[in-house]
């Protein structure tokens, strides 16, 4: 894999947590690299660094030790302000837990992404229902999310996540909250996006089913990566 290629670099990744009482070593020297456009999956048993490791590379925790270049740019070097900015504008995050906002209709949940970016409204809501469409939800844009089914849910997550066209989609167990079945169409709907968009998606799962649909699994565990195929 040629270094132009590579949209994510890991180099030498460490990061504890300190409770006060115990450290805890998450992160001991993690080397990981992502192709532009390649869906990624990361495995491994409960507490083995796979959400430490996503959250270090979207630049939403810090760490002590290593490297790590997002589309080239050190996230680490930047101000929070810069490094907030940067990760509305090329990223996109898709949770178990939906972090839609209960008041908000599923059109009103993803222009809020846009708004803050300081999208005129028009714009925002124009690319909202087109990211709705995307997803296969058009007709049920003026739902609220207590109105919807959890695979409905997710897929107003995934059009948020992606209405801003962003280089990089972060999932940290995605389907994790579905039923096999929703879990196949959502996984459909991300391998469709993937290879439409040429978008890179890097997805923390436990899910064999979800990992078999990614071009490559990477394995952790005790803070390291230990196999990958």
């Amino acid at each position: 894999m040629g270094q132009d290629e590579q949209i994510i670099q890991v180099k030498g990744l460490h990061k504890t947590y300190d409770t006060g009482k115990v450290k805890v070593h998450a992160l001991r020297g993690v080397d990981f690299a992502v192709k532009k456009g390649e869906m990624v999956a990361i495995m491994g048993p409960s507490g083995c660094g796979k959400t430490t490791l996503l959250n270090c590379l979207a630049g939403l925790d810090d760490f002590e030790q290593g490297d790590v270049l997002i589309e080239g740019v050190d996230l680490q070097g930047m101000s929070d302000n810069i490094r907030t900015d940067y990760r509305a504008r090329r990223m996109g995050f898709v949770f178990q837990l939906y972090n839609l906002l209960p008041v908000l209709t599923s059109v009103e949940n993803i222009e809020l992404t846009l708004l803050v970016s300081g999208v005129p409204p028009k714009t925002a809501r124009q690319k909202a229902l087109e990211a709705l469409n995307m997803v296969g939800l058009a007709e049920l844009a003026n739902r609220i999310p207590a109105e919807l089914s959890g695979g409905q849910r997710q897929r107003v997550t995934i059009a948020r996540a992606l209405v801003n066209q962003p280089a990089i989609v972060w999932g940290d167990e995605p389907t994790g909250d579905l039923d096999s079945e929703t879990t196949a169409e959502i996984m459909d709907l991300l391998c469709r996006l993937n290879k439409g968009n040429q978008q890179t998606f890097v997805l923390v799962t436990h899910s064999e089913d979800v990992a078999a649909r990614a071009d490559r699994i990477v394995t952790m565990r005790d803070g390291l990566i230990v196999g990958e195929k």
